[in-house]
Parts: structure tokens; sequence; C-alpha cells
């Protein structure tokens, strides 16, 4: 059974696994076997030497994921890292916070480049890569907020909700070339971009106390679904949107 969760000799790209969910997503894969491919804009020095740490390879490009400009040049280096591209984990993501009323256009269209159409144009590099050498697995990250519509986040609950009929359409027409095209929905997870909910004094309580779980995700709560998503555990697993969220749903 091992075996089906087993990613040696696999190259992952993770986009935005410098910290947080990205992060925790890269070392997982890494200790499953996986050698790992960090793309995004900050330093990724502590989850290359946690990918070491695993006996795993590592290499980092920097990239901005708010226009499609890195795009081609990130799966390029992936590929080129191992000779090789198996898995592309699509995590690299922005918020911002603001009453609907007051959401600018410049802060909209950050959110939705970031969040949505980079989804979307990896998925889409890596997929002409993959459909002509076996296949592959791409997860897509949303969020609680692909099913439901948050509070003073609107640019980030419309790219979420994009995020997880990508995740359906794509899966749709790649099914067929060997692509696995699946998404995890993380709940409230201690992240930086918790911490303003997480700070406010009214939100705090009132949403752990909706959390069947009793408590808010950690980054390593994702580790089981990133890896059955990415093995050979789900080949028969296609466009499915994976909440993990400690219950949130379903109370």
């Amino acid at each position: 059974m091992s075996n089906l969760f087993d990613l040696t000799g696999r190259t992952a790209l993770v986009t935005g696994a410098n910290t947080g969910l990205g992060q925790a997503i890269a070392i997982a894969l890494a200790r499953a076997g996986a050698d790992i491919v960090a793309a995004g804009r900050s330093d990724a020095s502590e989850t290359a030497q946690a990918v070491a740490e695993a006996g795993r390879g590592f290499h980092f490009v920097q990239a901005d994921f708010g226009s499609t400009a890195d795009v081609q040049r990130v799966v390029d280096a992936a590929i080129a890292f191992r000779g090789r591209l198996d898995v592309v984990v699509n995590n690299a993501g922005i918020i911002r916070r603001a009453d609907s009323l007051d959401v600018t256009e410049d802060d909209w269209d950050a959110v939705v480049n970031t969040n949505m159409k980079s989804v979307f144009f990896v998925s889409q590099a890596a997929a002409r890569y993959m459909a002509k050498h076996g296949g592959g697995k791409i997860i897509n990250v949303a969020s609680l907020l692909s099913f439901q519509g948050g509070i003073r986040v609107p640019a980030y609950t419309a790219s979420k909700s994009a995020v997880a009929g990508i995740t359906h359409a794509l899966a749709n027409e790649w099914a067929a070339l060997g692509i696995n095209v699946n998404a995890i929905a993380p709940g409230y997870f201690e992240t930086n971009n918790t911490a303003p909910l997480r700070d406010d004094p009214n939100r705090a309580p009132a949403i752990l106390a909706r959390i069947p779980a009793g408590r808010w995700g950690v980054p390593d709560d994702l580790a089981g679904a990133a890896v059955f998503l990415a093995s050979a555990a789900s080949n028969y697993v296609h466009g499915i949107v994976l909440p993990v969220d400690g219950g949130w749903l379903a109370r």
C-alpha cells in the first residue's frame, strides 16, 4: 500500500513554496520522495533546507505570478532540473481585504491575476509537456471561498471560485491524456494571510466556534491530501475540490 504514495523519482513544481501552505506541501512531497522546484517572489531557503533534510533535490526559480510573463520560464526550468515534470502545485496566491464598496480595480486585478490567471497558464504550460510524456498530476489550491462568499474579500472569493471551475474544466479535457487535475480547499489555517482574522477579537472566536475540530488548521494538515493527489493513489481521481477544513463545510 505504501508504494501507492511513493513519489521517488518524481519532480514537483510548487509555486509560492517559501512559507505557509506552499512550504508545507513542498516538504510533504519531498518526504514522499519527490525532488522539488519552488517558484515565487521570495527566498525559499527554509523550504530548501527542509527538502535537503528529507534527502531530496531542490531548485528555486525567482518568479512573479502577478502576470504570465514568467510562466513558461518557470515550467521550462522545472523540466530542466531533473529532465521531467510529474507534479505541479498551483499554490501562489494573494489576498486583499476591504469592504466591497472600497475595492479598487488595481487590487482586484492583482488578486485575480495571481490567484486565477496564473493557475490556468501554469497548468497549460505544464500540461503541454505532460501530455507528451505520459501524463502527470496538477493540484490547484482552492479555498473554502470556492464554496462560500466570505466577508471583505470579493476578489479573493471570485478568484478561488474560479479555481474550482478551472479544476473541473481542465479535468474534463485532460483526464484522457493521463493528467489528473484536482484541487485542495484549505479551511481556516494559521498562515500570514489569516493573521488579521486571528488578531480580530470578534471574528477569531466566531470562526473557531464554527470549526468542529476545535482548532485552526496548521500547514502540515495539508500534507496527506497533497501526497494523495500527487501520487498513484489518486490515479482515478479527476476534478475534485477536496476540503481540508476541520469540518467547517459540514457545519
